[in-house]
Formats: structure tokens, C-alpha cells, sequence
């Protein structure tokens, strides 16, 4: 395998902020810095649909890179969303939408997507409405995450506020239409969801509660609608540290399929999860510590050997080897001083395709 084959880019906030972009050795499990692109508080980063692309969260709105041949961005335009910092950003299977959730106004924004990159005029916003149940964290809505179902029918928006995942079907007038409402156990916090690679399972991470929740998903054609069937819920920490002072943030498959990873802050670890075939449902292999504090992100990288932690409070990437027969992971090299790392993206140079 090539090490210049991958690159990793890494959105960092605060004072210091800026797009990171790092070498990637997958076989041996080695960033190497390159540089870093001017970026202000660059929160949140999704690739285009056609892998040309690179859509970052900034400071008043949403700007784009061209990706250029060896990784490196040129930057294309920035839009305004016309409302408060945007949290989470990601695209149709088409290209044409690039969707915004706004964390601090529960707002998502729909915006158009030119060939050549631009991004044009913001086709829909909708604001979700409700009260939480907690006085003050959950007191209004917060979107967390926007995601497509994969067959690219629906757009799933987990409110972390109203622990609600809101499905929306998107009209010919590229309209938001609500379809249907996951609620989800109160003062859970959903957090994210993310779908298994046949398309089948919906895994849902709660942030208060530190739970994955796990749902079939069907599509009915004949009525335009989704359907999504509660199978289990299954704790994402350790059993060793009171779950009162934890907070679940990241999910991600292994490359395979096969194995389901998440995040805890405060518990600060990363827990494994062994993938049923044959209904999708998960048994957790282990909640080890990452060697850094708030684990807000991970990957695993291509190949499958290495998982990738993104510690926002430590300043740190902590690179580990995984032991899938095992069941546990090997701190790998020294932490790698990142300031405030939000977001990690690994892009394949020769395939030009995101690894999610």
C-alpha cells in the first residue's frame, strides 16, 4: 500500500484554527504532517458525492476546496446560511443538496451545489420547535446531525435537544417535507446516526444516556415511506466510571463492515462492537481508554488496523492497533499535538472517495 495514497483532514476550532492535512501511512499507521490551510473555526468537514470537493463549517457560513490531485485544497467560495454557526454538514448520494444542521437554532439549511463546485442559493431552511425535557442543555432544539437514508430518499435529522430524529423527504420544489418522527427516550440526547454499508440498520448514538440505539430501516415504496423498527439499545461505556459525568460523540464502521466503534467523553474511551449478519444488531467487545480527553471523532483507517481518535480537550490524535481476534487495542506511536481537533475526514487520492 502506498502512504501517499490517503490523506487525512482535520478541522480544528478555537483561536489557532484552521484545516489540517496529514500524510497517511493505513499499513503502518502513520500521520505525517503536510500543512495547514487557512480555515476560521473549521467545526465540521464532508466531501462532495463525486469526491472532488471538501465542505467545511467556517466562521459565517460554509466554504468549499477544490481538492486538488496530491490532497492539497484551493478554495472555491463561501456561502452564508443566514443563521447561527452551523454543527454538522453532508450531501445527498447525487451531490446536488448540501444540508446544514444548526446546533444552536435547531435550523437546517438546504443549500444548492453548482458542477464547478460553488455553492449556490440556499433551496429550503426549516427550524424544528419543541421543548427538552432538561431545564437547561435540553431546554430547546439542537441539530446534531443531518444524514441521507442510503437509498437516498430521506434525510434523517437527530435533534439532540428534543431527542428526535426527524425524517424528511425533499419535494420537486426541493422542499423539506417532514415524513415521520423517531422519538427517542427522554433525556437520551441523540447524537448521531449511521447507517450499516447494506443499508438495512440504523445506528442511533445517545449522548446523555451513552447508548447505540439500533433500528431496521425499510423503504415502502408503494407509499413513499420509511420504516424504522426498534431491535436494541446497548450501552457504549465502560463499566468502571459513574455514567453520570459521560457524554457518547463519535461512531464509525470498520472498513469491512463488520465491527461498530463509539466514543465516550468523560468515560473517555472507545468501545468496539461485533456486527450480527444476520439482523445487525451489536455485542460490545470492549470500552478502553483513548489517552486523551473528549474523543470527539474517529475513523478507522483504511485496512482496517488502526483506529484514529480525535481528542478535543487534549490537543491530540491517538493512533491505536486493533486486535479484532483479542478484543482490545494497543496504543500506536506517540499523540499527535493538534489544537482543539473537531473532525477528521480520510481521503483516498487514488480513488478520490471519502472514508466515513
Amino acid at each position: 500500500m502506498d502512504e501517499k495514497r490517503y490523506v487525512a483532514y482535520v478541522a480544528t476550532k478555537g483561536d489557532n484554527s484552521g484545516i489540517h492535512l496529514f500524510d497517511v501511512d493505513c499499513e503502518n499507521g502513520i500521520l505525517t504532517k503536510r500543512k495547514e490551510i487557512d480555515a476560521s473555526n473549521s467545526s465540521h468537514l464532508w466531501v462532495s458525492a463525486n469526491g472532488k470537493y471538501l465542505y467545511s463549517i467556517l466562521d459565517g457560513g460554509v466554504g468549499v476546496y477544490k481538492i486538488l490531485p496530491d490532497g492539497d485544497l484551493e478554495f472555491i467560495n463561501k456561502k452564508d446560511i443566514h443563521a447561527m454557526r452551523g454543527r454538522f454538514l453532508s450531501t445527498d448520494l447525487s451531490g446536488k443538496y448540501l444540508f446544514v444542521g444548526g446546533y444552536h437554532d435547531g435550523k437546517i439549511t438546504v443549500i444548492h451545489t453548482h458542477r464547478d463546485g460553488r455553492l449556490g442559493s440556499i433551496m429550503d431552511s426549516v427550524y424544528h420547535k419543541g421543548i427538552g425535557s432538561v431545564a437547561e442543555r435540553n431546554s430547546r432544539p439542537h441539530v446534531t446531525c443531518v444524514i441521507m437514508t442510503p437509498d437516498n430518499k430521506f434525510l434523517c435529522a437527530v435533534d439532540n435537544g428534543i431527542d428526535q430524529v426527524k425524517i424528511y423527504r425533499i419535494s420537486d420544489e426541493n422542499k423539506l417535507e417532514l415524513a415521520d418522527i423517531l422519538r427517542m427516550k427522554r433525556e437520551s440526547a441523540p447524537r448521531v446516526i449511521r447507517f450499516s454499508p447494506d443499508g438495512k440498520t440504523a445506528y442511533i448514538l445517545t449522548q446523555i444516556t451513552n447508548t447505540i440505539e439500533v433500528y431496521s430501516y425499510n423503504y415502502d415504496e408503494s407509499k413513499n415511506y420509511p420504516t424504522f423498527e426498534k431491535l436494541q439499545s446497548i450501552s457504549t461505556l465502560s463499566d468502571e466510571l459513574d455514567p453520570m459525568y459521560d457524554a457518547a460523540s463519535g461512531l464509525c464502521f470498520c472498513p469491512d463492515g463488520n465491527h461498530l466503534f463509539s466514543s465516550s467523553a468523560g468515560d473517555n474511551t472507545v468501545a468496539m462492537f461485533s456486527i450480527n449478519p444476520e439482523d445487525g444488531t451489536l455485542t460490545k467487545d470492549f470500552a478502553l481508554p483513548i489517552s486523551g480527553e473528549y474523543p470527539k471523532d474517529i475513523t478507522v483507517l483504511p485496512g482496517g488496523k488502526f483506529l484514529l481518535s480525535v481528542n478535543h480537550e487534549s490537543n491530540t490524535i491517538t493512533i491505536f492497533k486493533i486486535d479484532y481476534d483479542k478484543k482490545l487495542i494497543m496504543m500506536h506511536g506517540k499523540p499527535i499535538s493538534v489544537p482543539a481537533p473537531n473532525c477528521v475526514r480520510i481521503y483516498d487520492l487514488h480513488d478520490a472517495t471519502a472514508i466515513d
